[in-house]
């Protein structure tokens, strides 16, 4: 009897410790980043197209693999129509001519691909680039906080005046459904725009709770990978892959759940002015917006954000890292069992966020495991973090402060570049709940 308790205890000993050393980042019994990914997109070869994508889809139309399509122009999907793309199918934006997919209100997409047969999103230059052609937008019908419905009007230059209400998102429906995202990737998307504003990889506005949104990779966008106003839609095994600008922004009175999801940055490709992994905003301009409605409110779980800077210290003198997570003023956070690591420093508040109860309730961190970052979580132009260090460094929130390196914090992320592993090696990890020196002190 004792040979066999003994023979029960180890085996879920061994069972808990697996487990545990997935508990912080993202999760998966195996490794959910296998087969659909692509960690080295520009050595991908797709096939020239044989079908043409323009103007407007105003009838269900479904797409096939055997056709590669070239996305020409600003193409919308209107009148309650729904377009269905096949596992596998290939659709390449063109570049002179700015090609962008949008999916009008009311209308819907259902593009299901599958791990070992996902669809893809490309540019259809030979040497591709960031911000080689627009982007995929969805438009929905549930709330913002903006003042009547918005419009994305102006990411389209010399757009015929017919398209201008197929532009507009918002209503009153929380549990509006526009089709249907998984195992997509969107490559060198974010064409810039007038103004000096780039589209987004993938662009969800006023998307209701119904919409699914799972296992979504955006590589090397111009502008922002992810980017959602309003609306109540969740997000689900994303991958945001050396963009730009932020890999997720959250505004308008947005009301998201983001779970087990990875951004990894670069600093020699991200723009080293405001690009963050995670920006919460409730808006840009106070006057935009009804003060009656909702901010914005986001829950993140089991997120990895890494910097993948071979010398931090070096590039954090030169200006190139930045915050992993900026939150702005009236937003609300709740961050728990997540990884940040080789940020500058990890957190960022808005300058005009008070450190007191009411704020502090709104913006927590729990559970988070920050390494290797220069300094954990500041106040914007602030250089005293003493209470906030306090506040979250309380052992009841269990965060964990730590110096490793890359290869011995995650599973493989040297070993295989198209098939790395960025799932959290807490076994191999020397960690404490005491607050990190600054890095540039060492």
């Amino acid at each position: 009897m004792k040979s066999f308790t003994q023979i029960a205890f180890i085996f879920l000993f061994a069972i808990t410790s697996a487990f545990a050393q997935q508990e912080k980042g993202i999760i998966g019994t195996n490794n959910w980043l296998s087969n659909w990914t692509e960690f080295q997109p520009g050595t991908e070869d797709y096939d020239e197209p044989t079908q043409i994508l323009t103007g407007n889809i105003t009838e269900d139309l479904k797409l096939v693999k055997r056709h590669v399509y070239l996305l020409v122009g600003s193409v919308f999907v209107t009148n309650n129509a729904v377009l269905t793309i096949e596992p596998g199918t290939v659709i390449i934006g063109d570049y002179q001519s700015k090609g962008a997919l949008t999916i009008s209100k009311g209308s819907g997409i259902v593009a299901n691909g599958t791990e070992t047969d996902p669809i893809v999103f490309t540019s259809n230059r030979s040497v591709k680039r960031a911000g080689d052609w627009g982007g995929v937008m969805i438009l929905g019908d549930a709330p913002t906080n903006k003042f009547g419905n918005g419009s994305v009007a102006s990411f389209h230059n010399q757009l015929d005046p017919s398209n201008y209400v197929h532009t507009n998102y918002g209503g009153t429906d929380l549990n509006s459904n526009s089709g249907l995202m998984k195992y997509v990737r969107i490559e060198y998307a974010g064409k810039r725009i007038q103004g000096g504003e780039h589209f987004n990889g993938l662009l969800l506005a006023g998307v209701g709770r119904e919409t699914i949104i799972e296992n979504i990779m955006v590589s090397y966008a111009a502008g922002n990978s992810f980017e959602v106003w309003g609306g109540n839609v969740n997000l689900n095994r994303i991958v945001s892959y050396k963009a730009n600008y932020n890999d997720f922004k959250f505004n308008y009175g947005s009301q998201t759940e983001l779970t087990n999801s990875l951004a990894l940055r670069s600093p020699y490709i991200s723009n080293s002015s405001g690009a963050r992994c995670l920006k919460i905003a409730s808006y840009d301009k106070k006057e935009d917006v009804d003060f009656s409605k909702k901010f914005t409110s986001v829950t993140a779980t089991n997120l990895t954000f890494l910097n993948t800077s071979s010398n931090i210290k070096e590039d954090i003198k030169m200006g190139l890292v930045r915050e992993a997570v900026y939150v702005g003023e009236n937003a609300s956070l709740d961050m728990t069992k997540s990884v940040i690591s080789g940020f500058n420093p990890a957190v960022l508040f808005e300058d005009k966020i008070a450190v007191n109860q009411e704020n502090l309730d709104k913006i927590k961190f729990s559970n988070m495991y920050f390494n290797n970052c220069n300094g954990n979580i500041f106040v914007e132009n602030n250089s005293n973090n003493e209470d906030l260090e306090n506040w979250y460094g309380n052992h009841a929130f269990f965060n964990v402060y730590s110096k490793s390196h890359n290869s011995e914090t995650f599973i493989n992320i040297a070993g295989n570049s198209k098939r790395p592993d960025y799932r959290l090696r807490i076994n191999k990890i020397i960690a404490s709940n005491e607050v990190d020196s600054d890095l540039k002190d060492n």
